[in-house]
């Protein structure tokens, strides 16, 4: 079986896209996920206190700032933007792909595992995160 999930964005940060997941998986097998771009990656996180959340985006801004931050004037890749480079270097450091096993027909994540995209540009974007389950 597969699948693209299209997720909406309108700024940086997570976003859980778990129920639409667990809504179209059936069986038994391994779930792959995909996202198919190279500035947005991929994170099973903790989905109960959005405090999380908002604090792994905060770490990662100041882990890799915007271009236009005195830290960062050795980019040369600016032309797209102050947050187009930095979102390359996120995407470089964190998954692109997960691995989750589904068994009956549920996906087997922890008591609070969420699936999420982890936008990494300040512009809205329409994310594709391919879905593929095998068994």
């Amino acid at each position: 079986m597969q699948t693209t999930f299209m997720i909406s964005t309108t700024e940086p940060g997570l976003y859980e896209f778990t129920r639409d997941v667990a809504g179209w998986v059936e069986g038994t097998g391994l779930l792959t996920l995909f996202v198919r771009h190279t500035s947005a990656s991929l994170l099973i996180q903790e989905n109960a206190d959005p405090e999380v959340q908002s604090d792994l985006t905060a770490y990662f801004h100041r882990l890799v700032p915007p271009s236009d931050d005195p830290s960062m004037s050795y980019l040369t890749h600016t032309y797209e933007g102050p947050d187009d480079m930095p979102a390359h270097i996120k995407a470089a450091l964190l998954p692109v792909s997960l691995s989750i096993p589904v068994s009956g027909g549920r996906l087997a994540l922890g008591t609070w595992q969420g699936i999420y995209l982890f936008e990494h540009r300040r512009a809205p974007h329409r994310r594709q995160v391919v879905a593929h389950l095998s068994g």
